[in-house]
């Protein structure tokens, strides 16, 4: 049987249990005789599983619908390649961060070079962003006293230019040098009325799933399942959704929406949506091709999450997304699971409690018996695991979903209801994405989740108090449910210890020859990893370089080559290998240029997957072991 076969049975299995759990829930198991409280519980709980079940569904039926929805890239003659506007936007942003993304820019392979107009479009008017743009031969677009953030940037960069087709990249996304040669050809495709086709958002550092949790090596950046799963499930019902950067979009199709909109402070969110709605195609593809810097404080990404919760359901409002006859259905349930999902931080708080509070306080949420249970709940939590699985290409599991809801859920609740009931955020504010040593978060944002624990706690101690033989079997299913969630708490409590931040800058993975100039010999070897400001190699005979000895290092790839002034750091031998660590300076300015290519213009090192043999033991274990290794570390240069 083929595997799509297999995986659209195991979603027909999945709906049917989860339907007939559902409907066993909401007739059989609300407690009406138990009082007000108990009853409005129970029907709240009941509700939070609907609502996750049923945005389940989507995702399945958007899943199976994703086969016939895909577009293939055509060939395009390169005399046919039009003219491309790639408009680089900045708020507040360092000119060291924006330099990697505009010499990225100039790089970018095209038939017609002359045919490439790059932007930087700085609505804070800076004079040393306008330097920088002159020095690296690009335009410069300024503006003062902007009232409409990054759509009112936009929109003056439109008034100002004329392509055909326009690019936009976020200050810090590195674009990959074939970017436009594998984007612009889709808007070529007979028939098709292409408005934009976003690439998925991809990131060169750990983000603080991965760097609090230990788990670099482990699992993929947390964005990864929606820009490379969810994002391209929803080309099945043209949803897929513009996410400000690393696209190119269609000026014509701008035009009739009347550019990019005010009144969200989620822009690009309703651009796609408004798109959509004028009978445009928003396309979204798999393959990587800019990378940026993800949030790197706890703090920062908390901000962010609030801005993106409210600036959706702003624009699901603004457009009537989800009632407009100007989608399809299927368009339209796409939406309305977009909104949904924002209350699944709430839904995961109602999971958390609702134990707690039969087990703790003697609240009863439903009324069954441990059989009903086995008949009705079991067959829908099993299919519905596996068909998790089969939802993402082991980029997420239902484990993983559940820790982020659980570290995120105290953060979300408030925002997402007060904008639901029309309390707006007005004010649109930039994520901040320096990247910093120090600590990634502050103990205060730790209380909410600590509170859970004890409440957990307490909950397990009291109800298993005085209970034997069959009395434990039968409370096994609340018991269940609490130690669930608290391996989820202890999860969050970790991730919001934080972890320090020790380097300025990410060592990414790159193996390149290398050229070791030194005391007049030559010598060659492979790098390991490179890293803005360090390189580290390996060579095959050991040669003796005196700690904080300087040497000179050429690096030559396909596309670039480089000339780095070195200072040894540290040597060792390694498996028959001599490995070595170096702090590098590029000897001068078209050195540099090609020394951020070969570190950027590559697939980032990182996890794209998560590893199938890693267990909650292992995970959990690790954190305290390195944990403890650090306090250690701390203690000891404490005493010294």
């Amino acid at each position: 049987m083929k595997k799509e076969t297999k995986r659209k049975l195991l979603f027909l299995c999945t709906m049917v249990f989860s339907a007939n759990y559902l409907i066993w829930r909401f007739f059989c198991t609300i407690p009406w005789s138990e009082g007000k409280v108990q009853v409005a519980a129970g029907i709240l709980l009941a509700a939070a599983e609907a609502v996750t079940i049923l945005g389940m569904f989507e995702l399945m039926v958007s899943k199976m619908g994703t086969e016939g929805s895909e577009l293939c890239l055509p060939s395009l003659p390169y005399t046919e390649y039009p003219d491309v506007d790639v408009l680089i936007a900045t708020h507040n942003e360092p000119a060291r961060l924006l330099y990697k993304t505009v010499n990225a820019c100039t790089f970018l392979e095209y038939p017609d070079k002359k045919k490439v107009h790059i932007y930087i479009c700085d609505d804070g008017n800076r004079a040393e962003i306008r330097k920088l743009a002159e020095s690296m031969g690009v335009g410069y677009l300024g503006l003062s006293d902007n009232r409409h953030a990054k759509s009112g940037n936009y929109n003056h960069a439109l008034s100002k230019t004329g392509s055909p087709l326009v690019a936009t990249f976020d200050a810090d996304m590195i674009p990959r040098r074939k970017f436009l040669l594998k984007t612009v050809p889709y808007f070529f495709i007979p028939d098709k009325k292409i408005g934009l086709i976003q690439t998925p958002q991809s990131f060169y550092n750990q983000d603080l799933f991965q760097f609090n949790l230990f788990s670099e090596k482990d699992i993929p950046n947390e964005q990864d399942f929606f820009s490379r799963e969810i994002n391209i499930m929803r080309n099945a019902s043209n949803s897929a959704a513009y996410t400000g950067s690393n696209t190119v979009i269609s000026r014509e199709a701008l035009q009739e929406i009347g550019g990019f909109p005010y009144g969200t402070i989620t822009e690009d969110f309703e651009t796609s949506l408004r798109m959509q709605k004028a009978g445009y195609i928003t396309y979204a593809t798999s393959e990587a091709l800019a990378s940026g810097l993800s949030t790197t404080t706890v703090e920062s990404m908390i901000a962010q999450r609030r801005r993106w919760a409210r600036g959706v359901i702003q624009s699901i409002r603004n457009t009537n997304a989800v009632f407009t006859t100007k989608l399809s259905l299927a368009g339209r349930l796409s939406y309305l699971n977009a909104y949904l999902y924002w209350w699944s931080f709430f839904n995961r708080m109602v999971f958390i409690m609702a134990p707690i509070m039969f087990a703790l306080f003697d609240i009863k949420l439903v009324e069954c018996g441990f059989l009903e249970l086995l008949c009705f709940w079991l067959p829908y939590y099993l299919t519905y695991n596996m068909s998790v699985r089969y939802l993402s290409t082991n980029i997420r599991n239902m484990r993983w979903s559940q820790v982020i809801d659980t570290i995120l859920a105290p953060y979300l609740i408030v925002p997402v209801f007060l904008e639901s009931i029309g309390i707006r955020q007005q004010k649109f504010r930039v994520t901040e994405k320096r990247k910093t040593s120090g600590r990634t978060t502050s103990a205060a944002y730790i209380i909410p989740h600590g509170i859970l624990i004890v409440l957990t706690l307490a909950a397990i101690f009291r109800y298993v108090h005085g209970k034997y033989g069959m009395a434990l079997v039968y409370s096994s299913v609340i018991l269940f449910w609490l130690f669930h969630n608290m391996i989820t708490l202890v999860y969050a409590a970790f991730f919001m210890l934080g972890r320090d931040s020790k380097r300025k800058y990410e060592r990414i993975r790159a193996e390149e020859e290398v050229r070791i100039e030194i005391r007049g010999d030559v010598l060659y070897g492979k790098s390991e990893d490179v890293s803005e400001e360090g390189i580290a190699f390996r060579m095959e005979k050991m040669r003796k370089i005196a700690s904080g000895e300087r040497f000179r290092i050429r690096v030559r790839t396909e596309f670039y080559e480089t000339s780095l002034s070195a200072r040894l750091v540290y040597q060792k031998e390694t498996e028959g290998e001599y490995l070595y660590a170096a702090m590098v300076e590029p000897e001068e300015e078209k050195s540099r240029k090609n020394w951020m290519q070969i570190i950027h213009d590559r697939e980032h090192s990182l996890p794209k997957e998560i590893d199938p043999w890693m267990t909650v033991y292992d995970e959990i274990s690790r954190n305290i072991r390195m944990r403890m290794k650090d306090w250690k570390k701390n203690q000891e240069k404490g005493v010294r």
